[in-house]
């Protein structure tokens, strides 16, 4: 974005000396309110309204924090909060803060990040982060990826069960798995055609 500082770039808070300067810089809304929070602030808001209040510090004026119950039970979020500590779930709470932090009004969390979750839980890695899951979605990180194996065989299963030919095979599932492993041991396309059949019946015998 022109006129803008890319995040490597952007110097420590604590060395910006005025608003100008900070505007430069790119900020995350939760970053924002981190930075608020640590300056004593009000930190509740929109993007918007969070840089208002810093606007305002560096014009000389503390707005003060706005008091509001705290939900029993809740954990607060940061990017920089461990993802097994922050009570995540792939559910509107998380959504609803991931668009104030990327400023995507309708976000959706895409299978990189499904994967992410289930590798962090399996191995139970307190050193990834929401920032860390942030960068999944931004195509930053190569931390897990989605395997669409399993989809790419079902949609290979489903075809090759709607084939007419396929109905002559009694055991039509180990057909299908006989056929399927030899596409996906090569370069072809991982779809089933009827040709694929018409080429390995001698290999399929075995099945009728």
């Amino acid at each position: 974005m022109k006129g803008v500082r890319i995040l490597e770039e952007r110097p420590h808070f604590t060395d910006i000396t005025s608003y100008d300067e900070f505007s430069r810089c790119y900020w995350y809304r939760a970053e924002l309110a981190t930075l608020c929070k640590r300056l004593g602030i009000r930190h509740t808001g929109t993007k918007s309204e969070l840089s208002s209040y810093i606007e305002a510090y560096f014009n000389g004026t503390l707005i003060p924090l706005q008091k509001a119950p705290r939900k029993k039970g809740s954990r607060e979020v940061s990017l920089d909060c461990p993802l097994l500590d922050c009570n995540f779930a792939f559910n509107a709470a998380f959504r609803a803060y991931f668009s104030e932090v990327t400023g995507v009004r309708d976000f959706r969390f895409n299978a990189d990040m499904a994967a992410a979750w289930r590798k962090v839980k399996r191995t139970q890695d307190r050193a990834f982060t929401v920032r860390d899951l942030l960068a999944l979605y931004e195509r930053h990180s190569g931390y897990a990826k989605y395997d669409n194996t399993v989809c790419e065989w079902n949609r290979f299963l489903k075809d090759f069960c709607a084939d007419p030919q396929s109905r002559i095979y009694k055991h039509r599932l180990k057909a299908a798995a006989a056929l399927w492993a030899i596409v996906k041991k090569s370069t072809l396309p991982k779809v089933y055609r009827p040709a694929l059949l018409e080429q390995n019946r001698a290999l399929l015998e075995m099945y009728r």
